[in-house]
C-alpha cells in the first residue's frame, strides 16, 4: 500500500488488482499521509495532480532481438543499442523504483528472453516487493525462461494473428514457434496471456485470435493499439486501423469478451475509442479507466536507462536516466506534454470524458500532429470535430 494526496493505493494478491481508495478508507487500511492535513480539496481527487510515483515501470532491457517485424516499435535488431545496462544497473534502479513505491515492472526488449541474467533481475524485483511481467515473443531464449517462469506474475506471448495472419502483420511465418512457446508456457503456470496489437491487417480476426485464447487455457488477451515508434512510424500509415475500425472496437472486444469468457484487457491509448460510445462516466472512474498516463501512473526506460513518459514516447526533456527518476518526477515540466493535457484544445477541453480520457494517445499525436500536446487524430470524436459534425453524432451503445 501507498499513501498518495487523494487516499492511498492498494494492491490486492486475490483478486490480483491495484485499487484507489480514498483517505477514509485508506486510513481503515492502516495508511496515513501528513500532506493531507494541509490539502482539504485532494482527498478523493485522483486526476487532479500526477501520483506520487509511478504504479508501474515499462523497462526494456534489451533491444536485441534477430525477429525483424516490421511494426517493432523499438526498431530492435541482431545487435541491440550502443550503452545497454547489464544486470547490476538495472538491480541498482529497481532498488530506486522499489524505495519510490512502485507497484509492478513490465519487462520487455528487443527479446528479454536472451538475456542470461533475465532470472537475476526478476529475482530482485521480487525480492525489493515489485511484481515482474515479462512480454516475450517466444521466438528465442524460450529453453531459459521456462526454468524461471515461476519468477514473473504474468507472462505474455506476442501474437498478432493466428497461422497465415501472424506472418501478414508482423512480416514473418513463425506462428508454429511462437504457439509452441505458449504451450509449453502455459504448462508450467496459468498466469500465461498473449499481447495483441491490433492492425488494419487483424481486426477482423479479433474474434478468432480471442478463442484461440480461450482453448489454449490462457489468462488473458491484452490489446494493444498500434504505435508510430521504432520501425512502427514506417509503418504506420499502412498498419493503423482504419477510422470505422476504430469505431467498431469497443462492440468488438466486448461481444467477445462475452462469447468467449475469457479476461480482454486494453491499453491506455484506446480510451477515446470506448468513450466515443459514451460508456457510464462513473463506472469509467469506478474502474480507473484513463486515457495516456505516460509520466503519471507509469513511466518507460531504454535498454540503456534512457528515462521516457512511455515506451512509445521520446526520451524526457533533458535525458534523464531511471536512477534520476525521484528527482526528475518533482519538476514541475517533467515529461513535457504527457503531463500537459490539462491545457487541451477542442474537442477535447469540452469534453465530459476529458478528465479521464486525458487526450488520447500523444505518440499518435505527436506522430501525424508534429504536437504531443494535440488531441489524438484517430479519436471518433475528434474526426467528427475536424469533418464539423460535432453535435450530431448518433452513439448508440452504453453498458
Amino acid at each position: 500500500m501507498r499513501a498518495e494526496r487523494f487516499g492511498a493505493i492498494a494492491e490486492l494478491v486475490r483478486p490480483r488488482a491495484l485499487v484507489f481508495v480514498d483517505r477514509a478508507f485508506a486510513r481503515r487500511l492502516g495508511a496515513a499521509s501528513s500532506a493531507w492535513a494541509s490539502d482539504p480539496a485532494g482527498d478523493g481527487d485522483v486526476g487532479g495532480r500526477p501520483l506520487s510515483a509511478p504504479i508501474e515501470a515499462h523497462l526494456q532491457l534489451t533491444n536485441r532481438c534477430d525477429v525483424g517485424c516490421q511494426g517493432c516499435y523499438t526498431g530492435a535488431t541482431a545487435h541491440g543499442a550502443p550503452g545497454e545496462w547489464g544486470a547490476e544497473e538495472w538491480k541498482r534502479a529497481l532498488d530506486h523504483l522499489a524505495e519510490r513505491g512502485v507497484f509492478h515492472l513490465a519487462l520487455g526488449g528487443g527479446e528479454s528472453a536472451i538475456l542470461p541474467w533475465l532470472g537475476e533481475v526478476a529475482a530482485h524485483a521480487r525480492a525489493r516487493g515489485m511484481t515482474p511481467n515479462l512480454t516475450t515473443s517466444g521466438l528465442a531464449g524460450l529453453d531459459d525462461l521456462l526454468p524461471i517462469a515461476h519468477l514473473f506474475g504474468q507472462i505474455n506471448v506476442s501474437m498478432d494473428g493466428i497461422g497465415p495472419a501472424y506472418a501478414a502483420v508482423r512480416g514473418s511465418d513463425r506462428f508454429a514457434e511462437a504457439d509452441r512457446a505458449l504451450r509449453l508456457l502455459r504448462a508450467r503456470k496459468r498466469e500465461v496471456g498473449i499481447n495483441v496489437v491490433v492492425t488494419r491487417l487483424n481486426f477482423a480476426d479479433l474474434d478468432e485470435i480471442i478463442r484461440y485464447a480461450r482453448r489454449r487455457r490462457l489468462n488473458e488477451v491484452e490489446l494493444l493499439r498500434f504505435k508510430p515508434a521504432g520501425r512502427g512510424a514506417a509503418a504506420f500509415a499502412g498498419l493503423t486501423c482504419s477510422d470505422a475500425q476504430h469505431r467498431a472496437f469497443w462492440p468488438t472486444v466486448s461481444r467477445a469478451a462475452r462469447r468467449h469468457r475469457i479476461r480482454i484487457r486494453v491499453d491506455c491509448s484506446y480510451t477515446p475509442m470506448l468513450v466515443h460510445h459514451r460508456l457510464d462516466r462513473r463506472l469509467l472512474e469506478r474502474l480507473a479507466v484513463y486515457g495516456c498516463i505516460a509520466g503519471d501512473f507509469l513511466v518507460g526506460a531504454r535498454a540503456n536507462g534512457a528515462l521516457s513518459a512511455c515506451s512509445f514516447a521520446p526520451p524526457a526533456p533533458g535525458r534523464p536516466r531511471l536512477d534520476d527518476l525521484a528527482a526528475y518526477w518533482e519538476k514541475d515540466d517533467a515529461f513535457g506534454p504527457f503531463r500537459a493535457w490539462r491545457d487541451a484544445d477542442e474537442p477535447c477541453r469540452s469534453c465530459e470524458y476529458h478528465s479521464l480520457c486525458r487526450g488520447g494517445c500523444k505518440a499518435v499525436a505527436l506522430h501525424l500532429e508534429g504536437d504531443a500536446r494535440r488531441p489524438d487524430p484517430e479519436c471518433p470524436r475528434v474526426v467528427d470535430f475536424r469533418r464539423g459534425r460535432a453535435g450530431r453524432i448518433r452513439l448508440p451503445i452504453a453498458v
